[in-house]
């Protein structure tokens, strides 16, 4: 007998083949990723929010319950539902039948603003401690977080802030008109109030005293803090008239600074320069422009973040570099641009090349500098165990978040570099089940609780679903603005006014359902092809099996998206296999359907992703 390896494994041939071949072993849907690759949106977010079961909530007008598995899993559904990154969205299915996504984010803020009272759904925090004393440093939404998990199993939770109020750079770095102070106090309250001991107006200045407090574990969330500068001609001599943006914008946050005059040109072209020449607008500039040193397409700023500022009237300038700034006695008078054009090259990446026109001049009076930031943490010192890297980020276990040191843990910002809200609620649910696991004297890594699934069948009748199966082309429904001119006079208006009840139930409509599978039954299949015939994608074929990359050009309609799935039976009575591409299947429920004999039925999928959770055992 003949043997063939196909991922790591020995497969026996058979001896009728008479050569070797490689053929693909049946799926195991019961692998919990198998299904979670499936649901595009909730494998796409750092937080694995079930997306579609929230959809499936608002859709029945049940806000409360849809913001409270929201809760469950990315903790700011409010803030979120304005201000997420949104790796979701470009995931979701729909861009396979439309050109938009579901408004994923923009639903999460339908559940926030009409959810009804949840005092009754919070979890239950013992008041007996469990005697373990655990020390979050930073007050952000990291910290926050990790707070939220432990403290229903008991623990004693310090938080240390140097502000005078939680938060962190959701507070300092994301205007108002972006994100009400109102929405962001209600849900760092609602941790807050579940037990902390909040330390504000504390700033660490040294970690080693802070070991010296004898936590059983501390969790360091204090963020990216430090904006990148430019080194280039000039510009110490103009330092009066630079500012670094994060720290612009947090001066405005707190109210330190209430206005900009003159022309204001913001250097950059990530969330922060929007925020930056948006907030700058509104505070009385004469003109703000935005100038970037990329092209506008690997801008990284989000999509919806430079489609606001454009709106607003707010020029982007790409493919300009800064070579120099211009002064005269002290007194900034403007910036010498080069001007590059775009080139690929043979590896698929941009380099920029001197596009022949002369260097550009552009006045100014002031300049945000919005070009990134970084990590800075002067206050640990180097010698208590936490080893740092050349970027100087900590050395972290990638799956327990701790560091070279113990009893030390980070997330968000600090762990490795800047990224979203959503990427801080991730990070803390892993570090609060490794600081758990730590107190009880557990191993980190063998004893993390697993990963699950759950299939439960959706079938009420022969050709009834307890869901809204049909597939309806629909296009995505604009999210309403307050007035332009109201809004640009009045920094705390909120720009986006969100969906309504109506547009919300709209929206929610053109979720395509993908966590109700399409679960197949070999043995009851006889292989009629009926489903073969009425599948509206021809993603569904029955064929011999053969392996993977000759088995993707044999079915109805090649599949040619390797970060999908295909989804193979074991083998049928005439020798075939049944094969499924998940990349095209809009889980319209047909095959279902039609199947005279149930081997396909629609079957929701529960993924399981390990937390402490928002309950106490």
């Amino acid at each position: 007998m003949e043997f063939f390896v196909r991922g790591g494994e020995f497969l026996a041939d058979s001896p009728a083949v008479g050569r070797v071949a490689a053929r693909m072993k049946p799926t195991n849907i019961l692998d919990p990723n198998y299904f979670h690759k499936v649901v595009d949106c909730q494998w796409a977010c750092p937080a694995h929010t079930p997306v579609p079961e929230y959809i499936r909530l608002i859709s029945q007008e049940r806000y409360t319950e849809a913001y409270m598995l929201n809760w469950d899993s990315n903790v700011f559904p409010g803030i979120l539902g304005r201000t997420c990154d949104r790796p979701c969205e470009p995931a979701c299915r729909r861009v396979r039948t439309e050109e938009k996504p579901v408004a994923i984010c923009r639903l999460k803020r339908v559940a926030a603003d009409n959810k009804g009272d949840i005092g009754a759904y919070l979890p239950r925090v013992p008041e007996k401690k469990n005697g373990k004393r655990v020390a979050l440093l930073g007050a952000g939404p990291a910290s926050l977080a990790v707070a939220r998990d432990l403290l229903p199993f008991g623990y004693e939770v310090h938080l240390f802030e140097k502000e005078s109020a939680g938060g962190g750079f959701m507070r300092s770095q994301i205007p108002a008109f972006r994100l009400p102070v109102e929405v962001l106090d209600e849900e760092v309250e609602i941790i807050l109030n579940m037990g902390v001991e909040c330390h504000f107006d504390h700033e660490v200045a040294s970690m080693k005293a802070m070991l010296d407090e004898g936590f059983d574990a501390y969790f360091i969330g204090t963020g990216a803090p430090r904006g990148r500068d430019l080194e280039l001609p000039g510009r110490q001599e103009v330092d009066q008239h630079i500012s670094i943006g994060i720290d612009w914008l947090s001066s405005v946050a707190f109210g330190h600074t209430t206005e900009i005059t003159g022309k204001v040109i913001v250097m950059g072209g990530g969330n922060t320069a929007m925020d930056c020449c948006r907030t700058a607008q509104r505070l009385g500039a004469e003109s703000v422009s935005v100038v970037v040193r990329s092209a506008f397409e690997v801008m990284k700023a989000s999509e919806w973040e430079k489609e606001d500022a454009m709106g607003e009237g707010i020029p982007i300038i790409n493919n300009r570099p800064p070579k120099e700034f211009v002064h005269e006695n002290g007194r900034l008078k403007g910036i010498v641009f080069e001007c590059v054009k775009p080139v690929q090259g043979s590896d698929g990446r941009l380099r920029y090349e001197p596009s022949g026109e002369p260097d550009v001049f552009m006045e100014c009076d002031h300049v945000l500098m919005a070009i990134g930031q970084e990590n800075h943490c002067p206050w640990i010192e180097r010698d208590i165990g936490i080893e740092f890297d050349k970027w100087d980020c900590p050395v972290l276990d990638e799956q327990t978040l701790q560091s070279s040191n113990p009893k030390v843990f980070f997330g968000g910002d600090s762990a490795f570099g800047p990224e979203n809200i959503i990427w801080a609620s991730a990070h803390a649910h892993k570090a609060a089940i490794s600081i758990h696991l730590l107190c009880q004297g557990k191993d980190l890594r063998k004893d993390r609780p697993p990963e699950g699934v759950n299939l439960i069948s959706q079938k009420m009748g022969m050709h009834e679903w307890s869901y809204d199966s049909e597939h309806d082309p629909s296009k995505r429904y604009l999210v309403p603005h307050a007035d332009k001119k109201l809004s640009l006079s009045n920094i705390k208006m909120e720009v986006e006014l969100g969906f309504d009840r109506e547009l919300g139930a709209q929206e929610a409509q053109r979720c395509l359902n993908c966590d109700v599978q399409t679960v197949f039954t070999d043995r009851l299949c006889i292989e009629c092809d009926a489903c073969v015939d009425i599948c509206p994608m021809d993603c569904i074929s029955f064929t011999e099996n053969v392996d993977e990359t000759e088995l993707r050009q044999r079915l109805m309609a090649p599949a040619s998206n390797l970060e999908q799935d295909l989804y193979v039976s074991d083998e049928l009575g005439t020798g075939r296999v049944m094969v499924k591409d998940e990349d095209v299947c809009v889980h319209c429920g047909l095959c279902a359907e039609r199947c005279p004999t149930n081997a396909w039925d629609m079957q929701k999928s529960v993924v399981h992703i390990p937390q402490l959770g928002s309950y106490a055992e």
